[in-house]
């Protein structure tokens, strides 16, 4: 608890200096008065809406009123959506969640068997077979990725839709997309870790007492093995929660990816705001959440 609470601490300073580069950016993208107010809008139409805005007091002021409105939870209106920017982007999280959770389960299934199999059949066929597909697949690009699965089962075999949300099928392709690039990194990080583990004399102790191959290898070699795919696993949902970008914006997924380019591209700066730091929040969650989690995998490892 204590570390926990010492965690929480570091939290803060950490979401300041977020929301001040987030500010910062902000603030030299332009003025978004221009934006709001129709071309022939008069000079005095212009002033009196940046003094509204605040938009005409200096900058570590309009800074210090964002934060404390930010710690409300109030990022401003949309001037495109004409609603709180931040509960759009609630509205979108659940379904970034989706296909960050579908992406994580498809990357799983597909990297802690082929990472086992190719660790056990190290310097095989089988191994280099395993290798040249985890690089391969770290090397393709997502777009391309997901429009080659798109015209495959989309538009020659017709099993699944080409794009949207409704049902699991709409799910399918976008996960698989998702979570092709990180099963190859978690492939290729288990297959590194398994075999140094297999090396240990703990494991030849088993070894020699008897055990079945099948318990060494999943109940203690696995398991000794999961602490760096963990970490992976926690790396890699920042990128699946606000750089699924590309993804998103292919097969049209209502999430935060496409709403941070919808927004970008209408310089609705509120949105993007709310959009950023709602994506750092999460992340540091999740990191914490993984420290905690090595302790239940391997209760050898001890917070100070």
């Amino acid at each position: 608890m204590t570390y926990i609470i010492r965690r929480l601490f570091q939290v803060i300073p950490v979401l300041i200096i977020v929301s001040f580069l987030v500010f910062l950016f902000v603030y030299l993208s332009g003025d978004p008065v221009a934006l709001m107010l129709p071309e022939d809008a008069s000079q005095a139409e212009i002033e009196n809406m940046r003094k509204v805005l605040g938009l005409d007091k200096p900058f570590i002021v309009q800074y210090g009123i964002f934060l404390l409105n930010a710690v409300n939870g109030d990022f401003g209106q949309s001037f495109i959506y004409k609603q709180e920017a931040l509960g759009i982007v609630l509205e979108r999280l659940p379904a970034t969640f989706e296909l960050m959770i579908a992406s994580i389960i498809v990357s799983t299934i597909i990297a802690i068997p082929l990472g086992v199999w190719s660790a056990i059949r190290r310097n095989t066929f089988v191994d280099l077979f395993i290798s040249s597909s985890s690089i391969l697949g770290k090397a393709m690009p997502n777009f391309w990725l997901g429009m080659m699965l798109v015209l495959l089962f989309s538009v020659t075999l017709q099993l699944l839709p080409v794009s949207g949300k409704g049902t699991i099928y709409h799910l399918i392709l976008p996960a698989i997309t998702a979570g092709t690039a990180m099963a190859a990194q978690l492939t290729r990080m288990l297959r590194s870790h398994m075999i140094e583990v297999l090396s240990q004399d703990y494991i030849r102790t088993a070894r020699s007492k008897g055990l079945g191959s099948f318990v060494i290898i999943f109940k203690h070699a696995l398991r000794n093995s999961m602490l760096p795919v963990i970490t992976i696993i926690a790396l890699q949902i920042s990128t699946l929660v606000g750089g699924a970008l590309i993804t998103e914006t292919v097969f049209s997924w209502p999430g935060l990816g496409q709403l941070i380019i919808q927004a970008i591209h209408a310089r609705d700066m509120a949105v993007v705001q709310a959009c950023v730091l709602v994506i750092a929040v999460f992340v540091i969650v999740v990191n914490l959440l993984a420290d905690l989690l090595y302790r239940v995998v391997d209760p050898r490892i001890k917070y100070n």
